[in-house]
């Protein structure tokens, strides 16, 4: 039994995270990604339907307060960001989250945040497929005043749905581009973040000439309880931005880019997130804003026209499409490293001769998803994405706090800021104040999800459970390897 236990509690050494030639045979992934791809990845992962819906709903939770709102969470989202940093710097593995708790807290607790990562990123690419479907029919209507038949823009069983294949269309689109090489569709995800910041900024521009300071009297109508339950919505906003730390492998320099990424990508859609908010609340008095898509209402109403609508619904495509693509990406190089541990079937880490991208673990996911998304009415369940994001999130701020205790000597090109250091005896005890609030506000969060997003989490990590169990714990790569190190 002990054993057992000291296997399932392994550390793989950080120096094995990152890739071994002599473990990945062939071809390996090329280093062709610098910092504003790396941005471009997180930002495409993380500036998607959410500002374009989220306003309407979160807005009559704070009223004009609603931009503290955006600026408390991502005070939130930093405390994760900038241990994602810190991590990033130090092991630039492929992995992000499962190959950090793999080297800290062991290969149990690294499978379960993988097996999490698969849920939050496998899903919510589903979830936003079937929302590009939505924006595609409007887009349609508004411009054409056509409209695809119920029959084929819906999953089954929702307003006369049979099978979404707008969704199935933009997944395998993605899945394609991907395939080509992550080259081009770095290129192209560039290009798309670049359009939909431009769509944005456009709406910012418009709705400042209608700005008038009247609309945001009083201020906090509905309180700091009204702020704080927004921030807890429009959080979910912010989670992506650590898509770039799946590019690992990818970066041509990952210890100083990565870093870079994260924290830029975040910085930017705050801004960004902020200046949308204020906008909208100074263009148009709070209580009337719309719940559905509240910045085309917004635009409507200040010109009189419906053009807005239009471009605003082309906008909203363009972007749904680039965090299909980035999250997609990001679910690839996460199942590319668990496979190259050994955890999942090796033909997930096999890399193409001419692509350098791992060709069946993008084809074998892209086919998955795009069932899932076109088939099945995700309802409730993509709300599972929320929790296991924050699983994730808080096993990279745990996985700092061990790390600065096992390995002080761990190079790291960024360093989370704030640690009380304890002389001891035995040694120096480090404690980052940083990762610390890091795991208290994701566990704040955590406790406002609802019960079935809890009972939806239980039996996927059950079935994550069984997996390891028989497949997972029997052909792990570093079971049994000489520089196996026992967690004691």
């Amino acid at each position: 039994m002990n054993g057992v236990a000291a296997g399932l509690m392994a550390r793989q050494p950080t120096e094995r995270a990152l890739p071994d030639p002599g473990v990945t045979k062939g071809p390996a992934l090329q280093r062709s990604m610098g910092v504003i791809h790396l941005t471009a990845v997180s930002i495409g992962a993380t500036l998607g339907t959410g500002i374009f819906v989220i306003l309407g709903t979160a807005t009559p939770k704070a009223g004009p307060a609603i931009i503290l709102a955006f600026v408390l969470a991502a005070i939130t989202a930093l405390f994760s960001a900038l241990s994602y940093a810190e991590l990033a710097s130090a092991i630039p593995a492929s992995g992000s989250a499962y190959s950090y708790t793999y080297a800290s807290t062991g290969e149990l607790f690294a499978w379960l945040c993988g097996w999490c990562l698969m849920l939050e990123y496998g899903v919510s690419v589903a979830a936003v497929a079937v929302g590009w479907g939505q924006y595609i029919n409007e887009l349609l209507d508004q411009a054409f005043g056509v409209q695809l038949p119920a029959a084929l823009a819906n999953p089954p069983g929702v307003d006369g749905g049979v099978v979404n294949l707008p969704a199935i269309v933009i997944v395998l689109l993605a899945t394609a581009l991907l395939l080509r090489g992550t080259t081009e569709s770095a290129a192209v995800n560039t290009a798309m973040v670049a359009i939909k910041v431009i769509i944005l900024v456009l709406f910012c521009i418009v709705a400042f000439t209608a700005f008038r300071a009247g609309n945001l009297t009083p201020f906090a109508p509905l309180g700091i309880a009204g702020i704080t339950a927004a921030a807890g919505q429009v959080f979910f906003s912010y989670i992506g931005f650590d898509a770039a730390s799946t590019a690992g492998d990818e970066a041509k320099n990952p210890k100083r880019d990565l870093p870079r990424a994260i924290m830029l990508s975040l910085l930017i859609t705050t801004v960004i997130y902020c200046l949308v908010a204020l906008a909208a609340v100074g263009a148009l008095p709070w209580q009337d804003i719309p719940e559905q898509a509240p910045l085309a209402a917004i635009l409507t109403a200040i010109t009189s026209s419906t053009w807005p609508s239009i471009v605003l619904s082309a906008g909203a495509a363009i972007s749904i499409a680039s965090v299909v693509l980035a999250v997609l990406y990001g679910q690839t190089r996460i199942l590319y490293t668990m496979s190259r541990d050994g955890l999942v079937p090796k033909a997930f880490s096999k890399v193409g001769a001419r692509s350098h991208v791992p060709y069946i673990n993008i084809a074998v996911v892209g086919v998955v998803v795009a069932v899932v998304a076109g088939l099945v009415p995700l309802g409730q369940l993509a709300e599972a994405t929320s929790i296991g994001a924050l699983f994730a999130f808080a096993l990279v701020n745990l996985a700092v706090i061990i790390l600065r205790n096992t390995r002080p000597d761990l190079e790291r090109g960024f360093r989370a800021p704030i640690t009380i250091t304890i002389p001891r005896a035995q040694g120096p005890l480090y404690i980052p104040v940083v990762p610390i609030l890091g795991i208290v506000f994701c566990g704040i969060l955590v406790r406002e999800l609802a019960v079935v997003t809890w009972q939806a989490f239980g039996w996927w990590t059950l079935a994550g459970v069984l997996v390891y169990a028989f497949y997972g714990y029997r052909h792990s790569r570093l079971r049994g390897a000489p520089d196996l190190e026992d967690v004691r």
